[in-house]
């Protein structure tokens, strides 16, 4: 069974992410948006912590029963910027972007919102499972349960950059109404109704 996550599960929640995170190497969103220097183990982090901040905030963050896996959502009703939100954006760009990727950066943010559904929707933003627990079936059931949970509340829309991750959501119902390789690597966007 999973369970919602509180402010007291943040270390949890940005411990999954950020150890599922940090050993994928190859072109991917989080690769593009972190710091690409000796401290993006770090970047990583403080990535991770914004989007649990923003999650627990303006959606909900699911845990897996036995605190292996987690997913984030937001909903697209209740994200707004406040002036909380612009001082962990400031501190997202020190701490995990750099000024110097700033264009890069709220280049990709336009394609991916240029893709968002045009009605309310929850966004899938970010699940992550453990490293050594992966391919035992705890993402799927997790997400199974949190699909189940939102059954006909709004549509769930996600955008992923692997092949793998593209045919995992398939199978859990979702559709792929596009894709792009503008950057460098492929966004595939997928959406549940």
């Amino acid at each position: 069974m999973m369970k919602k996550a509180t402010f007291k599960d943040q270390n949890t929640i940005i411990n999954i992410l950020h150890t599922t995170f940090i050993t994928e190497t190859f072109p991917n969103s989080i690769n593009f948006v972190a710091k690409k220097d000796k401290k993006r183990s770090q970047s990583i982090y403080h990535l991770m912590k914004y989007q649990c901040k923003m999650a627990l905030r303006f959606g909900e963050i699911f845990l897996s029963d036995d605190q292996l896996g987690c997913v984030l959502f937001l909903d697209s009703e209740k994200k707004k910027t406040t002036f909380t939100t612009l001082l962990w954006d400031m501190e997202l760009v020190i701490r995990c972007i750099g000024i110097s990727s700033i264009y890069n950066v709220l280049k990709r943010e336009k394609i991916l919102k240029n893709n968002h559904p045009k009605i309310p929707f929850l966004h899938l933003w970010i699940m992550g499972t453990l490293p050594k627990y992966r391919s035992k079936g705890i993402g799927t059931k997790l997400l199974s349960e949190v699909l189940a949970y939102y059954k006909n509340e709004k549509p769930i829309y996600l955008e992923t950059t692997t092949e793998r991750n593209r045919n995992f959501y398939i199978k859990l119902g979702f559709k792929v109404f596009n894709e792009t390789h503008v950057l460098d690597y492929p966004l595939y966007f997928l959406l549940k109704l």
